[in-house]
């Protein structure tokens, strides 16, 4: 096995709630049940990372021999490469955290706004008994 992909699955696992999962054949990670990064092109020495594309962008800019865009429509969503054998441990760490930070923001998101629509839903009238 590639250690470098043993790094990113470790380094992926260590993120608080992140767990290990599959998805069409290939190892994914997740927070409640949400995909952060995959390792569906770890044949090819490169992790998944599920960026926003001004992320992917900065990222690519900043490491071009670390960072690609997935091919197709994935990539233009934010779908990201990070080529493991040319990223540092602590790239590969912050990463992985950003993108896990992306879906746990959204979640959180999510979760408030599910709150504040069940605070502001008119509730039914209370009825009471007649006695």
């Amino acid at each position: 096995m590639n250690p470098r992909i043993d790094l990113f699955r470790c380094l992926a696992l260590q993120l608080p709630g992140a767990v290990e999962s599959a998805h069409m054949g290939h190892p994914d990670f997740r927070l409640n049940n949400r995909i952060f990064a995959t390792l569906s092109a770890q044949e090819k020495g490169y992790g998944v990372l599920k960026l926003t594309p001004e992320q992917q962008q900065a990222f690519i800019t900043e490491q071009p021999h670390s960072f690609s865009p997935v091919q197709g429509g994935w990539g233009r969503m934010g779908m990201t490469f990070i080529h493991l054998d040319h990223a540092d441990d602590a790239l590969i760490a912050g990463a992985l955290s950003t993108a896990y930070h992306n879906l746990q923001k959204k979640q959180s998101e999510k979760k408030s706004n599910k709150k504040s629509s069940i605070m502001t839903k008119p509730g039914k009238p209370s009825r009471t008994r007649l006695q």
